[in-house]
């Protein structure tokens, strides 16, 4: 499988996404494998399962969906980034908590407890913190939606920073 990375300009700094056409489980149609606030294409294609790791990622422009779904993100348009496809690999517990990260509305972020309820476990708390910490693609599956029991922000690999910038632009729309 081949792949292409661009890097886009956001108000949290520069925003890579590496995509793919050539997935067997979506032919034709661009996933993202990865993303996150990097202009780094060896930083977010660590990131992607061994089964998925392309051969070749290739600068590219950017594709037009996944462009325009960031920039209506920024604008104010918080669903914009959940219509795009995602592809990550992981075991049941993990895949299953990517999509309902998904799930979780913009403004009304959740603990890492609420989150492993929500996932269907309420004692994997460390699974669902698990989930978060290796979603290789960054604010099209929201993590930084996950917030520590007492409020405050947890980890975030791309830094606290971005994480209380993303929360605080939600939640003031």
């Amino acid at each position: 499988m081949n792949a292409n990375f661009f890097t886009l300009t956001t108000p949290d700094g520069p925003f890579g996404v590496i995509t793919s056409s050539e997935t067997p489980e979506r032919p034709g149609t661009a996933v993202v494998l990865a993303s996150g606030w990097t202009d780094s294409v060896a930083e977010l294609s660590g990131q992607i399962h061994r089964s998925l790791r392309p051969e070749q990622i290739t600068e590219a422009a950017p594709d037009a969906k996944i462009e325009a779904a960031v920039r209506a993100f920024y604008a104010g348009d918080f669903a914009a980034v959940g219509q795009i496809e995602v592809l990550q690999k992981s075991g049941p517990f993990r895949s299953h908590a990517w999509e309902v990260l998904r799930t979780v509305q913009p403004g009304k972020p959740v603990t890492y407890s609420d989150y492993a309820e929500l996932s269907g476990n309420p004692q994997a708390v460390r699974a669902a913190a698990s989930a978060c910490a290796f979603n290789a693609a960054a604010l099209f599956v929201p993590c930084h939606r996950v917030v520590r029991l007492d409020g405050s922000m947890g980890g975030f690999r791309w830094g606290v920073q971005i994480k209380e910038s993303l929360l605080a632009r939600e939640s003031a729309a």
